[in-house]
């Protein structure tokens, strides 16, 4: 088995420092290693074996292990696996070594440990607070089992840490957190020399709603709405993720039907976010007859949305084990009709947008990210799609019904302004041709098959692709069919570092086009 040789390969370089090995749901491969060791392990299994960290977090296990656990999540996607890496640390010694100077993309989850468990990263380059603001009390950690979630901490008042850049001629931009735009907060601190800017820093976790300890000890069932609700336009997306690995854990085959319907919806989240995606970058540099067109076409898809599930954020259409009702049965021609109409118009607005020479100048060359930047922070979805960075989950991991359909992944490796946008109209096109294939193929049959009995203490992973990228969620089951443990990592928590680095030698006028091209979520962040 594929999964046991991973585990020989590390027991044969690193001994006495690998030292167990489960393997759950035929694609997980947990194996517990010596903390000592975990930055030479880890870069192994990045260096050797193409491992790739989609997630890294802690886990207060002290009921059963005695200890804190912490996972670091590797994808090894041209296996479809994952090879999940556990360390054990000692609530009396409350430390764990750190992996963010040869694995880059790890240095927020480890502050996001330090913050919710205490536990503190030797060796991290940067180790302030990631999740509080200066006003949350020293050695409170929520997510440690012994915090009521009821608790209301005293706020105290120190001082926000920032990077400072020195040097003649630098000076301090402060943007935010309250913006003059209806949307949610974020401090973005920009350091500037004349008009370039030099470095940002996005201090996010505004609204940070404590999703991940709403979780623990609910049920199976409660905690699906609370995934369908950690943002509101990756609504099917996060609940899909929820439901696969629940599914997996209950060891449940969803029906083929459901599964097709699934992909249904997913696509038509995926087009209704990308057209929007499209109007905000049109809008961003005063194109407004783009924009507009952009935002007719997302009302076409929200009016579908509307027509076949009678909810325009698709919430309470998905379920664990399959669909709600069979939404589609009878709507298949109106679908059709509505695909061939928004992909008509979309062909006529591209060819305009793309002719327009004044527009193509201000897009190209802008909020450039390269390849080397994508893939050290993972950028994942159209942000990574656009340096270079060929992943889709929906192919590396095929998932519901995608491995029954035809469809390509753009490929363009400028990653600027103009890539992402393409990558996005790309995939719109791609979208509208997967639901076409949907309607045709899918069959009569079943829609839901029930939940039964979940063991306690076993872990899965719920892999989705949605509009912002790769979306992966770890569920723990507890006793009585509840959940111990629900880590979420949505593609904005990736992407919001690559955007301060796609941001560097542009001006500031430029943050707002670039910010949009890669249109992060702020509510998926600040979980």
């Amino acid at each position: 088995m594929k999964l046991l040789k991973y585990f020989d390969d590390l027991k044969r370089i690193f001994a006495e420092d690998v030292i167990t090995h489960t393997i759950q749901n035929q694609t997980e491969i947990y194996i517990t290693v010596n903390n000592s060791k975990i930055l030479d392990i880890s870069t192994h299994v990045r260096d050797e074996l193409g491992g790739i960290l989609v997630s890294l977090f802690a886990n207060d296990e002290r009921a059963m292990e005695g200890k804190f656990v912490i996972y670091y999540v590797f994808a090894l996607r041209e296996n479809s696996c994952h090879i999940i890496l556990k360390t054990l640390i000692d609530e009396c010694n409350p430390v764990f070594n750190s992996i963010s100077s040869s694995i880059h993309g790890a240095h927020l989850y480890e502050r996001e440990i330090q913050d919710l468990y205490g536990l503190k990263p030797i060796g991290h380059p940067s180790p302030k607070s990631l999740v509080f603001h200066g006003n949350w009390p020293k050695d409170v950690h929520p997510l440690r089992k012994e915090f009521d979630l009821k608790t209301k901490p005293q706020f105290v008042n120190n001082e926000q840490q920032f990077i400072e850049v020195e040097g003649t001629g630098v000076f301090e931009i402060p943007v935010g957190p309250v913006h003059a735009g209806i949307i949610e907060p974020g401090h973005f601190r920009f350091s500037v020399a004349g008009e370039p800017i030099i470095n940002l820093e996005a201090q996010l976790f505004f609204v940070h709603k404590g999703i991940e300890k709403l979780c623990e000890g609910q049920s199976i069932d409660k905690c699906f709405y609370i995934s369908e609700r950690i943002s509101g336009d990756e609504t099917f997306s996060n609940s899909l993720a929820y439901c696969l690995a629940i599914e997996k854990l209950a060891a449940v085959e969803v029906p083929v039907r459901a599964n097709y319907q699934r992909v249904l919806f997913a696509e038509l989240e995926r087009l209704v976010s990308h057209l929007g995606d499209l109007a905000g970058i049109c809008l961003d540099v005063a194109y407004g007859f783009a924009a507009f067109q952009f935002r007719l076409l997302r009302g076409w898809a929200y009016q579908i949305i509307e027509e076949v599930s009678s909810s325009r954020f698709l919430r309470s259409v998905n379920k664990p084990g399959g669909i709600r009702k069979d939404f589609a049965a009878g709507k298949e021609k109106r679908i059709l009709e509505y695909m061939e109409k928004i992909k008509k118009e979309l062909e006529e607005t591209e060819r305009i947008i793309l002719s327009n020479s004044l527009f193509i100048d201000r897009v190209e060359n802008t909020g450039v990210l390269s390849l080397q930047q994508a893939i050290d922070m993972n950028a994942v979805g159209p942000g990574g799609r656009a340096a270079g960075v060929r992943n889709d989950v929906r192919k590396d991991y095929p998932y519901c019904a995608y491995s029954k359909l035809e469809f390509s992944v753009p490929e363009h490796n400028n990653g600027d302004v103009n890539c992402r946008m393409k990558v996005k109209l790309e995939e719109c096109y791609q979208s509208i041709c997967i639901i076409e294939q949907v309607v045709n193929k899918m069959t009569a049959g079943k829609i839901y098959e029930p939940i039964g009995k979940v063991e306690p203490y076993k872990a899965a992973i719920g892999c989705t692709e949605s509009p912002r990228g790769e979306n992966v969620h770890w569920i723990m089951s507890g006793e009585n069919n509840t959940i111990f443990r629900y880590k979420i990592r949505t593609p904005s928590f990736c992407n919001w570092p690559a955007v301060c680095l796609a941001v560097q030698g542009n001006i500031v006028p430029d943050f707002p086009l670039i910010n949009k091209s890669f249109n992060l979520s702020y509510a998926g962040n600040d979980l």
